[in-house]
């Protein structure tokens, strides 16, 4: 899906949840969408700043934490870093494959993963509120170097 029509369903959403999509918020949403892979808050403000030029790391960080709120995308705690979502509309199960060498990130969905893994918190009494799984190795590509 383009990068606009991905911008549009953005929209739609955040109408139909009575929330603003400020222009900042766009333009951080356009940014990440555009990024193939993982990219750290001030990487995101350097290119911000081309927006909107008196852009400040509070507008960048006040941007991610709506578009995080919005499962617009995810942060990879590991790398302190933030993934576009292609499946915002949404809501799935998602796990990471994240390689050391190239910090490539890979976004999975596996229902049977998410399944077994609330099964054992639920078993051990325990109530997970936010989730992040992450594994780390090396992407094929990388392997074969």
């Amino acid at each position: 899906m383009s990068v606009q029509r991905q911008l549009e369903q953005a929209e739609r959403l955040c109408q139909q949840r009575s929330v603003r999509f400020t222009p900042t918020r766009r333009h951080v949403f356009t940014l990440l969408a555009e990024h193939k892979g993982a990219v750290s808050a001030y990487e995101l403000l350097d290119r911000l700043k081309l927006l909107e030029p008196n852009a400040k790391p509070p507008t960048v960080y006040r941007a991610l934490d709506f578009l995080l709120s919005q499962g617009f995308v995810h942060k990879v705690e590991s790398l302190n870093a933030f993934l576009f979502c292609d499946h915002f509309a949404q809501q799935h199960p998602m796990q990471l494959l994240i390689c050391d060498s190239c910090d490539l990130v890979i976004e999975l969905h596996d229902e049977a993963i998410n399944q077994a893994f609330n099964q054992q918190a639920e078993q051990h009494g325990f109530t997970i509120t936010n989730q992040t799984i992450e594994a780390h190795g090396h992407c094929e590509r990388c392997r074969k170097r």
